[in-house]
């Protein structure tokens, strides 16, 4: 499964929490077209890093984490 997202990057201080980003929008390859799957995941939530929203979207879509490929836009 492919996945691109586009990010919204948090400005809180450093010195009291590291550097988050929220998914603006996420899109799954399905043969030569994107889809729009935003609404399946909580855009709220403030990720640290992609690692951890590889490892969100394995889960979420219940497939092993080597099945995703994940790109940041």
């Amino acid at each position: 499964m492919n996945f691109t997202f586009s990010a919204n990057s948090s400005s809180h201080d450093a010195a009291v929490e590291p550097s988050t980003f929220q998914v603006g929008q996420i899109w799954q390859q399905v043969g030569d077209r994107p889809r729009d799957v935003s609404h399946l995941i909580d855009r709220t939530y403030r990720y640290h890093s992609v690692r951890e929203l590889h490892w969100h979207l394995a889960d979420r879509f219940a497939r092993p984490i080597r099945s995703l490929v994940l790109s940041r836009v």
